[in-house]
């Protein structure tokens, strides 16, 4: 079972500005949107490319509150993993990298863009894909 879960030394920065300049309020918060959006763009993370983990460290309880099992479900389900697999924090930790920087460099091309923006600008182009 998955005990923590550690962004890159990097993201530790990231993680903070993030948080702060989206106003929202506790830090796991950004951590769980990093990974919806990495896991969004539908890009296949290498695991043989994962950086160090020396940076924010949350706890499972913490980062997934009582939602680990569904969690570990979408890593599963976009990997074909089986839920015992050993690679799936790390699955986990690398998604949540890659959303931080990913949303770390739109919140650089647009300054003035909040937290509502940016999920509502989310929503409306998966909106635009299905239909």
């Amino acid at each position: 079972m998955i005990q923590s879960i550690k962004t890159s030394e990097a993201n530790k920065v990231v993680v903070k500005e993030l948080t702060t300049k989206l106003g929202m309020g506790a830090e796991n918060l950004i951590a769980r949107l990093a990974f919806a959006y990495s896991i969004s763009q539908g890009k296949k993370l290498d695991i043989s490319e994962i950086t160090d983990s020396k940076g924010k460290e949350y706890s499972s309880k913490v980062l997934f509150g009582d939602y680990l099992p569904q969690y570990i479900a979408i890593v599963c389900q976009f990997y074909n993993l089986y839920k015992t697999d050993a690679d799936i924090s790390k699955y986990i930790k690398m998604h949540i990298d890659d959303g931080l920087n990913l949303i770390d460099k739109i919140c650089k091309e647009n300054p003035r863009l909040s937290i509502t923006d940016f999920i509502f600008e989310q929503i409306n182009d998966g909106i635009h894909q299905i239909i």
